[in-house]
């Protein structure tokens, strides 16, 4: 009986291992794609915000080793290894505990992150130059043309652009304009468009006449954030678990083996 229930629990740690394994994967995956991705407004955070990037190298750090130690235990498990199963207990408590005070670190930050966001925009808004070819400022365009949306708080935001506003002609963001279903699935514009057969007039660029989204991004790519940090969150909880059960069943078995045997083929 008791060899039988080792048995059980030793398939039940490998089973549980694999899973921890790939878990450790996605998050792997997730930190990469936070400092590789360049057609989102992830790029933006990246390239601006220090915290933003420090978070992307912690969930590769917590991936990797998340792999590692799923590869451990499933080594552990199969060989009956005390040695490995007692490393493998302590590495997923200070795993465990990393991941607490991350989330908890994380979560009493999301205001100063916001305001980071709004200010790394503003400020991207105002420095924007047309034709200039800057990674931030594509990565702006395809926010504005994918969200619909113009501008951080509102359109009136590109007021604030002195390039823009000394234009004579009727002449609005590129990325900003109203577009229907089709037009959405080709490349946002980059730059600044002028309207067509745009007359000069004593009032300069009315941002009135912009044929624009009013609606600005801030809202939007908020709840985009938090929907995205939701996910990664509800990863980061279901990784949890496992950690709780591997660490019950690798203390079970690592109780239940008496000896090590490293002969064993």
């Amino acid at each position: 009986m008791g060899s039988a229930c080792i048995k059980v629990t030793k398939y039940f740690l490998f089973l549980f291992n694999l899973l921890f394994f790939v878990l450790g994967a996605v998050i792997l995956g997730f930190g990469i794609w936070i400092l590789v991705d360049k057609n989102s407004f992830i790029s933006i955070l990246q390239t601006s915000s220090t915290s933003f990037k420090v978070a992307a190298y912690v969930f590769i750090s917590v991936g990797a080793l998340t792999m590692l130690m799923g590869f451990l235990g499933c080594l552990g498990a199969v060989k009956e290894v005390r040695c490995l199963l007692g490393m493998y207990f302590a590495f997923l408590l200070l795993i465990l505990i990393a991941q607490v005070t991350a989330g908890v670190f994380f979560y009493f930050n999301m205001g100063q992150l916001k305001q980071e966001m709004g200010s790394i925009v503003t400020k991207l808004i105002h420095n924007y130059t047309d034709g200039s070819g800057d990674n931030l400022q594509e990565a702006w365009d395809y926010v504005q043309a994918q969200v619909k949306c113009c501008g951080w708080v509102s359109y009136l935001n590109w007021t604030e652009n002195t390039e823009l506003m000394n234009r004579t002609s009727i002449t609005f963001p590129c990325s900003c304009k109203k577009s229907d279903e089709d037009d959405a699935l080709m490349m946002p514009q980059k730059g600044f468009c002028e309207v067509p057969f745009g007359n000069e007039t004593q009032s300069g660029n009315n941002p009135k006449d912009w044929p624009v989204y009013q609606e600005g991004c801030m809202e939007k790519v908020q709840g985009w954030l938090q929907e995205n940090l939701g996910v990664i969150l509800g990863v980061c909880v279901g990784v949890a678990v496992i950690e709780l059960l591997g660490m019950f069943l690798s203390m079970f078995l690592c109780r239940r083996v008496h000896s090590e045997d490293y002969s064993k083929p």
